[in-house]
């Protein structure tokens, strides 16, 4: 902020003091807005810098040394050139920020350090360890781009705070007599501020590495071969998967062709656990995973434990119950290709082909009867590949249960905008904007977001829920959401909005229906699903429909929800041939 004290310089006090209380207010609006901070700031740095060239050139004009003055006057103009570039730069592409403070910290400590390598001193010490930890923190800006551009922005907005906090007290009191204990202290705090900066740059790297683990590497297994088979459902390879499996199982990683919302054949790939007991063929349950992120990297059949984690309901009884369980993965998750996420001919095909798959594994028992079930954006899979049955014979579906799902893309996308505050906020609509750009040809996720959350859409796209770095999105979502909307005001309606209706499903199911969801459910609204299972009703669809009072979006699924047994009760009936019991009001 050089060029404001050159500004104020020789002004009366008063005129200070005015600009004091000036950036105080402005800086603590800034402060709460980060994104429109982003804004001012590329215009601010971009004013700054040509007013410090001007400052400079004016000292030019009084040095009598003719030629040291046509040298300088280099300088200045390259400061001028620079501003205006960067004002106009910045208003183009605030994405650029992230990269280029980066650049700019690691830089500058390059500088310091270098500085006080050749002319050693206390001083250049201190400047050497800020130095060092400015190295850091633009390794992590480059890495964080997201974070950086909201942290950047908080940082303007306090910053300009406390420079109006000073201006304001140097214009109220004099300047303090500058002796030698002062100058002791001051070197004093500097050097204690610059040891904490640093260690503070330490942690947030060690921080930042942690954060970063959680999502798996596909290896030659998940690779596309040059000639995929013309048909879906075709076994392609499978193995034993890698990892550790719920007692009583065996685990097979699969791979296999599906059909995507197009009629193309693609790869996917996913998981067959089969009982250990293989006595007697296994009925299969094709279960549909719920969200984990849209990067290739957020596989399940990537993690090390084989669908042991909270959220697959009663995979710890499969043995037990003497079921075998098929996981897809989807397309473009594991295997390469694009990934439907909320595109419901593209998951209910991946499910049912699973289905298909799994029976062409060697010495794998399994009997002919088919049960889908799924949770969450799963559930959502799992609705459209009960409708796709009746066309699917062959995988003899015997009925449909979804949990918690996003029954309604357009309705949860409502909802979603409305509550830009809500936890996860952010993450769901990266994922739906990101998937919906790179699946359908004509949707430009440019034309969605508003240009300074591009970044953070991106990264979050990049990133798995299974990852500690989803915590880095959803605080940067809610730290923007009360300053700027992620999607720019209309972008989801109109032709945006007919994809999502096209996505949403309306049957028929030719098996019986299952759906069920927690009341105090904090990611899909239950009365998304109650509207939805209403529609259904009228349509003469029979469904058996049950809320659970109290749960949450994954406590309806967690092991001692009363879904659970449910939800087994109910595919017992469905593998013995009993009659289903809708409850349809009427």
């Amino acid at each position: 902020m050089r060029a404001l004290p050159w500004l104020v310089a020789g002004a009366p006090r008063w005129v200070g003091a005015l600009l004091g209380v000036v950036l105080i207010a402005a800086g603590g609006f800034l402060l709460l807005r980060p994104l429109t901070a982003l804004a001012v700031l590329g215009v601010y740095i971009g004013i700054s810098c040509v007013l410090s060239g001007i400052a400079d050139l004016s000292a030019v004009r009084d040095d009598d040394d003719t030629e040291s003055s046509r040298w300088a006057v280099v300088v200045p103009l390259l400061w001028i050139i620079g501003g205006l570039l960067i004002a106009v730069w910045f208003g183009r592409d605030v994405d650029l920020l992230g990269p280029a403070v980066g650049v700019l910290l690691v830089l500058s400590g390059l500088v310091a350090v270098v500085r006080w390598a050749v002319r050693p001193g206390m001083d250049r010490a201190i400047a050497a360890l800020f130095g060092v930890a400015q190295l850091l923190f633009g390794v992590l800006a480059v890495l964080w781009p997201d974070a950086t551009l909201v942290v950047v922005g908080v940082l303007f907005g306090g910053r300009t705070v406390i420079f109006g906090i000073l201006l304001l007290l140097r214009a109220l009191r004099p300047p303090p007599d500058a002796g030698a204990a002062r100058r002791r202290r001051r070197t004093g705090l500097r050097l204690t501020g610059a040891v904490t900066v640093l260690a503070l740059a330490v942690a947030t790297i060690w921080l930042g590495t942690a954060l970063s683990r959680g999502a798996g590497v596909p290896d030659d297994f998940y690779d596309t071969p040059a000639d995929l088979p013309a048909q879906a459902g075709v076994l392609i390879r499978s193995e034993p998967f890698p990892g550790t499996v719920p007692a009583g199982m065996t685990g097979d990683r699969i791979y296999y062709t599906t059909t995507d919302a197009f009629g193309a054949i693609v790869p996917s790939s996913g998981i067959l656990l089969t009982p250990a007991d293989r006595s007697t063929p296994a009925p299969l349950i094709t279960w549909a995973h719920g969200t984990v992120g849209i990067a290739r990297e957020c596989a399940p059949s990537l993690r090390p434990s084989a669908l042991g984690e909270p959220g697959v309901p009663a995979v710890n009884r499969l043995a037990q119950l003497g079921w075998a369980m098929v996981a897809t993965d989807y397309p473009g998750m594991g295997a390469e290709g694009r990934f439907p996420y909320l595109i419901g001919l593209g998951e209910g095909h991946a499910v049912l082909d699973a289905a298909r798959a799994a029976r062409q594994v060697p010495d794998v028992s399994l009997a002919d009867q088919t049960v889908i079930w799924g949770h969450s954006q799963g559930g959502h899979a799992a609705l459209w590949a009960g409708q796709l049955a009746a066309a699917a014979t062959d995988v003899n579906v015997v009925g449909t249960a979804a949990m918690s799902p996003a029954s309604d893309p357009r309705a949860l996308a409502d909802r979603v905008l409305a509550h830009p505050d809500a936890l996860g906020a952010s993450l769901g609509i990266s994922f739906v904007l990101t998937a919906y750009a790179r699946y359908y040809p004509g949707v430009d996720l440019d034309a969605l977001v508003e240009p300074s959350a591009r970044s953070i859409v991106r990264e979050a796209a990049a990133r798995c829920t299974t990852q500690g770095a989803t915590l880095i999105t959803v605080l940067t979502g809610l730290s923007i959401a009360r300053d700027q909307p992620i999607v720019r005001p209309g972008a989801v309606d109109g032709s945006f909005a007919d994809l999502l209706t096209s996505n949403t499903p309306n049957g028929p199911w030719p098996a019986p229906l299952f759906i069920g969801q927690g009341t105090a459910d904090e990611v899909i609204d239950i009365g998304i699903n109650r509207d939805f299972v209403g529609n259904l009703c009228r349509g003469d669809q029979p469904v058996d429909f049950r809320e659970y009072p109290g749960r949450t979006h994954m406590g309806v699924v967690a092991p001692d929800s009363p879904l659970i047994d449910d939800l087994v009760s109910w595919t017992r009936d469905r593998l013995a041939g009993r009659p289903a019991t809708p409850n349809c009001p009427g």
